[in-house]
């Protein structure tokens, strides 16, 4: 006599569809329990997640499926609970059900009274639900009865048009009514979805889904999913229906948001500078990780890129990092809680942001100044962090950087780290140095100290003449809310989203030969324009000798997704087709342009130089010029004096001629014609530059190109 299991077993032998395959992007699923361990959850996240990417972001769910394809020979609410539940865990993955379709009528008694496939396939029942969570970009709320309940009660009846006969068909939910399901899940690049009406921690503690609405909400999804403040709660609509639609953000547009679009209109590039011992890296770990720091380097060593510089603690090179934050103003949390021991990637944050701001981490120590330079340069930068360390007063590095964002136009923010344990006089007397700092001639800025949330609303819009000052310290924690408060309310300053109109120009600022499978790769900044890759010929350069390669852009990246259009005021990389030879002619300072350029070796630039240090300018005078992503060593040819006595400064200041010509001094304006020493490179003008020999001397504007050299 054989056993009621070894009976079931022999019973679920009626293959109804094909086996299942390791690769692909389709999963069987005999049956997934309301009972489920934490680890049981993130084991089936974790499968749903490379189904997703199996299937290029659509994946299909068999539910009542054996491995080898036999029915399961479950009923109506076994397979219904299933397939809540996999819908729920998508949510966390940031994908949505597009199909839930239930098959039922595959399976009928013979007349012996085992079971068989139905002869006639017209008596299979396809019934269509709608999924429990509501699907597309913008929800309105759950499709879901407010009566309707899952677990050990079971449904007495559901009806649906039948697509064939146009007639109404119900499901059966008795005993014995065998039923499958097919679930298409489809993972949306976007923020904009409402909270799933339960956890994946409400679903591994068993609670049905009533009882889990109202703490779900609270809680959210764990990984990009989150809970929405009391107000936007309140005003989901749990039935589903359109009559009265949910009060929505005003900053929401009526049409879906793209990953792509909130990291270039709603990404804030922020450049975090500061003296050596300042805390600068301890701070960017600190706020992407989620994590405080444990005094001795801990949250510094997730951003950091090479060995040297966690053995030492000194960064020296320069570094981008995300920090991603929903509308309500919370921070994404960069720490993964699917695979609890990894970070989140680029692109798991840019998925789940509303606004993304762009930390670029800089180096400190005077010996890597001109890294930070080039940094600040290029790094198209909205705002500027200045980090100062509250037990020690501001040093000459400090005063440097101010300096260098004041000069490129960029606001500031002051950050007085390590206030734990830091003594009140210590605090104090590195307060009022900065302040001498920020009140002197050459930054002309007021502090004004940041201690509530009111303060940062008070600020806002008038951060060219205001110097908003915050307390913070990275292992107590003490003002990073305030400071995220503070991330969050910024403006967006460059409208790059204004230039897309322009010809495309993107601005490489690094260089990846031979990359496994793709080839030549380089990454920069969008400054203008839009390219669509593919078939699109772009051109490369200049080169040694001034000429641009023409290639191709196969392809594009952002945030580390994949992407067909590259649009201005994203950081992307590009890969081209290239051979070997046009290959080593890559490097830094380059520029990726649709219509062909010309590149020069003169411009005209009209300069001030700074006040500060004694300093001469005459003809032959040679600095290290910085334009955007170019650097290059150049010599003053010409100088002609511009407005010499319209700042009203003293005869000491003003450009004098002497025997040898004009030469100029701290304070002076003038239109200067530049040579570069080694390549010719592309520049235009309207162009933004910065010359230095050791240290900053001067400022100015491109004004021309010489129309021989353009030739």
């Amino acid at each position: 006599m054989t056993s009621p299991a070894n009976d079931m077993y022999a019973r679920r032998g009626l293959r109804v569809i094909d086996g299942e395959i390791d690769d692909g992007s389709s999963e069987y699923k005999r049956q997934v329990h309301k009972n489920l361990t934490t680890t049981r959850m993130r084991t089936l996240s974790t499968q749903m997640s490379y189904r997703l990417d199996q299937g290029s972001g659509r994946c299909t769910y068999h539910i009542g499926v054996e491995d080898d394809g036999c029915h399961s020979l479950l009923d109506y609410p076994s397979i219904s609970e299933s397939a809540w539940i996999l819908e729920s865990i998508a949510r966390s993955l940031n994908s949505v059900v597009l199909e839930r379709k239930m098959i039922q009528g595959e399976i009928v008694e013979d007349s012996s009274g085992g079971l068989k496939l139905v002869d006639d396939v017209s008596e299979v029942v396809f019934v269509d639900e709608p999924p429990v969570l509501g699907k597309g970009i913008h929800m309105n709320g759950c499709n879901v009865n407010e009566d309707e309940k899952f677990g050990d009660e079971v449904m007495e009846e559901v009806e649906e048009v039948k697509p064939n006969g146009g007639k109404k068909v119900k499901l059966c939910t008795e005993e014995g009514s065998y039923t499958r399901c097919e679930l298409t899940i489809q993972r949306v690049e976007t923020h904009l979805l409402d909270p799933s009406p339960l956890s994946l921690s409400s679903l591994s503690r068993g609670a049905s889904f009533a009882e889990s609405r109202a703490s779900s909400f609270a809680e959210g999804m764990d990984g990009a999913m989150a809970a929405t403040d009391l107000h936007k709660m309140e005003n989901l609509q749990m039935n589903g229906s359109t009559d009265q639609p949910a009060v929505v953000s005003p900053e929401k547009e009526d049409k879906p948001l793209s990953v792509e679009e909130t990291l270039s209109s709603r990404n804030i590039r922020v450049a975090v500078v500061g003296n050596v011992d300042a805390g600068k890296s301890t701070l960017i770990g600190t706020l992407t990780t989620s994590f405080l720091d444990d005094g001795r380097g801990s949250s510094r060593t997730a951003i950091m890129k090479h060995r040297h510089e966690i053995e030492s603690g000194r960064t020296s090179t320069s570094s981008s990092h995300l920090l991603g934050f929903r509308h309500s103003g919370e921070a994404i949390a960069g720490r993964d809680k699917i695979r609890s021991n990894k970070m989140k990637s680029e692109d798991e944050i840019a998925r789940a942001s509303y606004r993304i701001i762009t930390l670029m981490d800089l180096a400190g120590h005077e010996k890597y100044l001109k890294t930070t330079i080039h940094g600040v340069s290029s790094g198209m930068a909205d705002y500027g962090l200045i980090l100062v360390n509250s037990r020690h007063p501001p040093t000459h590095m400090t005063q440097h950087h101010l300096n260098l964002c004041c000069s490129y136009g960029i606001p500031v923010v002051v950050v007085f780290t390590k206030v734990d344990g830091c003594p009140e006089h210590a605090l104090k007397t590195s307060k009022q140095e900065l302040s001498k700092l920020l009140k002197s001639p050459e930054i002309g800025k007021r502090p004004f100290a940041i201690k509530s949330e009111a303060d940062v609303a008070t600020c806002m819009g008038k951060l060219h003449t205001l110097a908003p000052t915050i307390d913070i310290s990275c292992v107590t924690g003490e003002g990073l809310n305030l400071l995220r408060k503070m991330l969050f309310a910024l403006p967006k300053r460059r409208r790059h989203e204004k230039k897309v109109d322009r010809p495309f120009e993107f601005l490489v600022e690094d260089v990846f030969n031979n990359v496994p499978g793709v080839g030549s790769v380089v990454s920069g900044f969008v400054n203008a324009g839009e390219l669509t890759v593919g078939t699109t010929q772009v051109y490369v350069g200049p080169t040694d000798d001034g000429t641009f390669l023409k290639t191709v852009a196969k392809s594009a990246h952002i945030a580390r997704i994949n992407t067909g259009r590259v649009t201005a005021g994203q950081s992307a990389t590009l890969a081209f087709s290239l051979n070997k030879e046009m290959r080593k002619k890559l490097r830094r300072g380059m520029v990726v342009m649709r219509d062909n350029p010309t590149s020069t070796k003169e411009f005209d630039a009209e300069i001030c130089v700074l006040k500060g240090e004694g300093t001469t300018i005459r003809e032959s005078y040679q600095a290290y010029v910085h334009i955007l992503n170019v650097r290059q060593t150049a010599f003053a040819r010409n100088i002609e004096i511009v407005n010499n006595n319209a700042l009203g400064l003293p005869p000491s200041h003003n450009a004098k001629r002497d025997i040898e010509g004009i030469v100029l001094r701290p304070g002076s304006r003038a239109k200067v014609r530049f040579e570069f020493a080694k390549r010719p490179e592309y520049i235009r003008p309207g162009m933004r530059m910065l010359f230095r020999d050791g240290r900053v001397r001067g400022v100015g504007i491109i004004t021309g190109i010489p129309a021989v050299a353009a030739a």
